[in-house]
């Protein structure tokens, strides 16, 4: 899909996330149920009327472009290998969020081409909030009570001391903390931000924090369209040893352990310790 129809499209594509998250928030202020799934993970109705939404919205948009969802069953990797651009759903990031009733949940809409996000739309219902981003052209932005606000990469000094960490409320450990701790050692003003669901990475895109060191699972899901905002905004997700984090590369979707950086221009692997090893 070349960058004018995704900019035609691109309208569209925020009001479904609108819509999606409406009906997530209409279950949010209700005495909701809570389902477990086989991966032990919450679910919720909110989770299933989203996924509806925006199922039916992108085959209306879309009908030529497949969809991966979470809250749908995938086709095998024999055929999904074959695809060359596919829409890559999480009706609901941060269902233990949801549940928690703390705010910090998302509808994420990613557009994958070869093993790329190249766009994504973020939704985060609660805070009124959307998050768009085209890794392509490399822009990026926020609307916010109809205001958009452009999202442009903040570089960094290369001596600079400060060190702002944005970690998962509910992931880590005590690898997490170790790695944590030695970050301490190496900056000497690190602070920890504690944020849930693919928010992380907009807070990123946003440089309100400058890393997310995710030790730990997620699913492609997971940050699909929040690596292609933070990408489009000057920022950057990497394996262990540097390479970008790739999709549709295998039979699971599980991610490896990944650092998302705000800056991507700045030399992380010089300054940065290595991730503990796993017991």
């Amino acid at each position: 899909m070349d960058d004018q129809r995704l900019e035609e499209i691109t309208g569209q594509l925020v009001d479904i996330v609108a819509a999606a998250g409406s009906v997530i928030l209409e279950v949010y202020e209700t005495n909701f149920d809570v389902q477990t799934k086989s991966d032990d993970s919450p679910l919720t109705v909110a989770d299933l009327s989203a996924h509806k939404v925006i199922d039916a919205g992108l085959q209306e948009l879309t009908p030529d472009i497949p969809i991966i969802s979470e809250e749908s069953v995938p086709p095998s990797y024999a055929v999904r290998s074959q695809w060359q651009r596919y829409w890559l759903v999480d009706p609901l990031d941060g269902t233990k969020e949801f549940v928690n009733r703390n705010g910090e949940f998302t509808v994420n809409i990613a557009l994958i081409e070869g093993d790329t996000p190249i766009f994504g739309i973020v939704g985060v219902p609660f805070q009124g909030k959307i998050y768009v981003g085209n890794a392509r052209k490399g822009e990026a932005y926020l609307l916010h009570e109809g205001v958009r606000t452009d999202l442009k990469p903040q570089l960094r000094e290369a001596d600079e001391a400060s060190l702002v960490v944005v970690a998962s409320r509910n992931h880590g450990g005590d690898r997490l903390e170790a790695y944590l701790s030695e970050l301490g050692n190496r900056f000497s003003d690190c602070t920890r931000t504690p944020v849930g669901s693919s928010l992380k990475l907009c807070v990123l895109a946003e440089n309100k924090a400058d890393i997310y060191p995710r030790l730990g699972l997620t699913s492609e899901w997971d940050i699909g369209a929040a690596q292609a905002v933070l990408v489009a905004a000057g920022g950057g997700v990497f394996t262990e040893d540097g390479e970008p984090l790739r999709y549709n590369t295998k039979e699971s979707f599980l991610n490896p352990e990944f650092l998302a950086v705000a800056d991507r221009e700045f030399p992380w692997l010089d300054r940065l310790p290595s991730f503990p090893a796993k017991d």
